[in-house]
């Protein structure tokens, strides 16, 4: 019952289906409806229950994995910082204090996969509109905040004292412009001086 109500109670916070999550598993969209509620299937299957806990970024214990097994794969995953900060996709957020509050769950194999292995990770929150359908508000990004030799991308940045969250280009000459996705937001040109770059978007949560 546990495990079941864990399952529940994530899945909205997050703002997932249980339907759009069984489909995510290849099931009927009923699948973990009746899990939750009729107790059918009994448990979940050892796949089912390991691609759950990725997507939602809990342990798999939570979801009733053996202890066991939990303690096997202990090194397999690695604990990402939720930091209590806003980066804004709109008119722009004073950002918050940089302290962790929560932790995402990360298949070290999926990292390494991605090439994030070694990576310095954060996940923090999107407010507004401006990256939209790309991005959007309470949508979580997972930002790679290693020096590194910038290349055209999505990036979290410091504009005055607003964290924002916007695909940045090179204009040269020392210029750059971040650019929204929402085209009824236009771009803004600066100097390289003023404004600086947290850290690349390599991956986000979204509501399915």
């Amino acid at each position: 019952m546990e495990a079941r109500r864990r399952l529940a109670e994530v899945a909205r916070e997050r703002g997932s289906s249980l339907a759009a999550l069984s489909r995510m598993l290849g099931r009927n969209p009923t699948y973990l409806q009746q899990y939750i509620t009729k107790g059918s299937p009994r448990k979940l299957e050892e796949e089912d229950r390991r691609k759950l806990a990725q997507f939602l970024g809990i342990a798999e214990s939570e979801l009733g994995a053996p202890s066991e097994l939990v303690s096997q794969r202990v090194g397999d995953w690695v604990e990402l910082s939720r930091l209590n900060i806003d980066a804004s996709a709109g008119p722009g957020a004073l950002h918050h204090t940089e302290e962790s509050f929560d932790a995402f769950h990360f298949s070290r194999r999926w990292l390494a996969e991605n090439g994030l292995e070694g990576a310095k990770l954060s996940a923090i929150r999107v407010i507004g509109d401006s990256m939209e359908p790309l991005l959007r508000e309470g949508d979580e990004v997972l930002v790679d905040m290693r020096d590194q030799p910038f290349r055209d991308g999505i990036y979290v940045v410091r504009l005055d004292d607003t964290l924002l969250v916007k695909r940045v280009a090179s204009q040269g000459g020392g210029r750059f412009s971040l650019l929204s996705q929402n085209l009824a937001y236009p771009p803004i040109s600066v100097d390289a001086e003023d404004f600086a770059i947290i850290g690349r978007v390599v991956w986000k949560s979204g509501r399915v």
